[in-house]
């Protein structure tokens, strides 16, 4: 039994509006990663407050998406290979709205960070490391648009780099609050905003992941490459 082209049609348009507010979801994200970033080395209080208020746009994007995803299930019942599309733009736009909260978080922590002195050239190193994890996001996402299987993986490969970067990071931490107990309380919002820029590579490898999915119809099936050390240097 062949499906009516008009519902044929009106799916791809469907799916298409909705592949849209990913992208757009994609770039506010972006936006607010960068943004967060600049208020960490200018030490600006009002830019890091203007991307926690512009997170709320980011979540409703994540609600509608997910609101037509269902719609689109619902009433247009899709065949497999359509219905792996729509599954994986959910899982897309998730991991979108988790880097956009952790963008939230940089702005908060930098708020608070802002009270106390610099310290050393270790917002230097934070801000190296964002710097790599928005490279990394905006080709995932650029694989995603793209549905650029290689770029994907080349993406999930690079993912033990940000993990090194965040070992080295945490050690050079350490020794700070090691060498001067002063700066112990700047040094651990340091290490949250570290660690929050590490998760957004970690969901930015998702996203990579997912462009997999949807390309070849698997997920990757080897675990991925992980560079992080430091639950087994504080014994966690």
């Amino acid at each position: 039994m062949q499906t009516d082209p008009h519902i044929l049609r009106a799916f791809d348009r469907d799916l298409h509006s909705v592949q849209a507010l990913v992208v757009r979801m994609g770039a506010l994200v972006e936006e607010a990663i960068g943004k967060a970033a600049q208020a960490l080395h200018g030490r600006d209080d009002a830019l890091a407050n203007s991307v926690r208020r512009e997170d709320a746009a980011i979540d409703a994007l994540e609600e509608q998406i997910n609101a037509d995803c269902a719609r689109l299930i619902a009433l247009r019942q899709p065949n497999a290979g359509d219905l792996r599309t729509v599954l994986s733009v959910m899982k897309v736009a998730s991991n979108l709205e988790r880097c956009g909260d952790y963008a939230k978080n940089l702005g908060k922590r930098t708020t608070v960070l802002n009270q106390s002195a610099p310290i050393g050239g270790l917002s230097a190193s934070v801000l190296r490391m964002a710097g790599a994890v928005q490279q990394q996001l905006h080709a995932a996402l650029d694989a995603y648009i793209k549905r650029d299987a290689d770029l994907a993986a080349s993406v999930r490969a690079r993912d033990s780099e940000i993990d090194q970067i965040y070992s080295a990071l945490f050690r050079e931490i350490l020794t700070h609050m090691l060498e001067d107990p002063r700066t112990i309380t700047g040094c651990m919002h340091l290490h949250f905003i570290a660690k929050n820029i590490e998760r957004v590579g970690d969901h930015a490898t998702g996203i990579a992941e997912q462009v997999i999915y949807l390309v070849t119809g698997a997920l990757p099936a080897d675990q991925r490459p992980k560079g992080d050390t430091t639950a087994f240097e504080t014994g966690a």
